[in-house]
């Protein structure tokens, strides 16, 4: 029975000293658990700005590689910085030198174009006078030389015969055309001096009024005060909004050449007119030509003109428009020469109600319009202008 007992009590402490094992290895588990927790606390919390070596060396490459692209961009930008100065240069020579011998604003005199009050533009040293706006002119001669090129590349030589001829015809048609076209863009029209001196309040006539009448051809005709130029236009004379003068004898302002017609170039705008008119139907019959010569050749129709000669079906309609405009224009002009009557005076129906003074006849309006010699201008643009200080002080001297 002792033994029995002392078995029984054996067997409760083994028991036991399993059991206390047992709970130390928890307890470890538990501690190594709790040790690896806060090392991952520690891990999370700490600052990443504090790197390892790896990502030291890997800081320090970004850190060359962006000072080299500084570097790089740096350069750059100067070579950029000097290249546009260098521009700014060369733009600001070739101002100096357009201004000079070609606009000649940069003398040492005064002339009257650096100071006309109008919007004219002056060329050459005020030997050319050109309307304020040049785009119109700009087009006019961009689509001429375009037609041209055109119909010499795609058109004259694919016709059958003589067709170093019909270019040659062509080339000179154009230069015709352009030449009539500078003259009626470049010169004065007729421009009227301006009276600078006097207020709109003094001028007037002896009763004190600002009217005047005149009797031309048996016809009593009022002469209208401009307060813009301060002057009694003369008659046939009107006021251009778009270049801000009075122009003498004045027809219409062209928007396609951008200046006045007016009494001295108008003969030059007839002849741009009829010019212009012979070359677009030249063009126009022989491009017509040439799709007929391509149809009956390639017997192909229209859809197959389109896509094989697209240039000169192209040529043809803006030739055909061209031609129908200046047809319409030119019969306009022919009859009011033999009417001797301005485009502006005909808008304005100016002798509805009583009797044209200047028609003379229809040969001899033929005669005054395009056998007249070119009257001088009333203006020379070239004369030097005495500075304002100057007039002040001679003024001063003669008192």
């Amino acid at each position: 029975m002792n033994l029995t007992i002392f078995k029984a009590h054996k067997l409760d402490c083994s028991n036991s000293t399993a059991k206390e094992m047992k709970m130390h290895s928890i307890d470890a588990q538990i501690e190594a658990r709790d040790s690896d927790i806060e090392v991952l606390e520690h891990i999370v919390l700490s600052d990443p700005s504090e790197p390892e070596f790896g990502n030291s060396k890997l800081k320090d490459d970004t850190e060359d590689k962006s000072k080299v692209y500084k570097k790089i961009a740096g350069k750059f930008g100067n070579l950029l910085v000097s290249m546009r100065e260098n521009l700014f240069v060369i733009k600001r020579v070739f101002q100096n030198l357009w201004l000079q011998y070609v606009r000649g604003e940069n003398s040492d005199r005064i002339r009257v174009y650096q100071v006309w009050p109008g919007n004219n533009v002056f060329f050459f040293h005020g030997r050319f006078v050109c309307g304020s706006d040049p785009r119109g002119l700009l087009l006019t001669t961009i689509s001429i030389i375009l037609s041209s090129w055109i119909f010499a590349v795609y058109t004259g030589n694919d016709l059958p015969n003589h067709s170093t001829l019909i270019i040659t015809v062509s080339v000179i048609l154009t230069v015709t055309v352009l030449v009539n076209l500078i003259l009626v863009s470049a010169t004065d029209p007729g421009i009227i001096p301006r009276n600078d001196q006097a207020s709109v309040e003094a001028v007037g006539t002896s009763d004190g009024t600002r009217r005047k009448k005149i009797t031309v051809n048996g016809v009593e005709l009022k002469l209208k005060f401009c307060r813009i130029c301060k002057i009694f236009r003369p008659p046939r004379s009107c006021h251009c909004a778009v270049c801000d003068n009075c122009v003498e004898k004045f027809d219409h302002h062209c928007p396609w050449i951008g200046q006045c017609i007016a009494l001295r170039n108008y003969w030059f705008y007839l002849t741009f007119v009829i010019s212009a008119l012979i070359f677009f139907i030249y063009i126009f019959a022989f491009s017509v030509l040439r799709i007929h010569h391509r149809m009956e050749k390639d017997g192909i129709g229209f859809i197959g003109m389109l896509k094989n000669c697209p240039e000169t079906l192209a040529l043809v309609s803006f030739s055909f428009a061209a031609t129908c405009f200046l047809g319409g224009l030119a019969v306009f002009h022919v009859y009011l020469i033999a009417m001797n009557q301005t485009a502006y005076e005909n808008f304005r129906q100016r002798y509805a109600d009583s009797k044209n003074p200047y028609d003379k006849g229809i040969l001899s309006n033929f005669k005054e319009v395009l056998f007249v010699p070119l009257p001088p201008s009333i203006i020379d643009f070239r004369a030097e202008v005495m500075p304002s200080w100057q007039i002040k002080s001679t003024r001063e001297v003669f008192r």
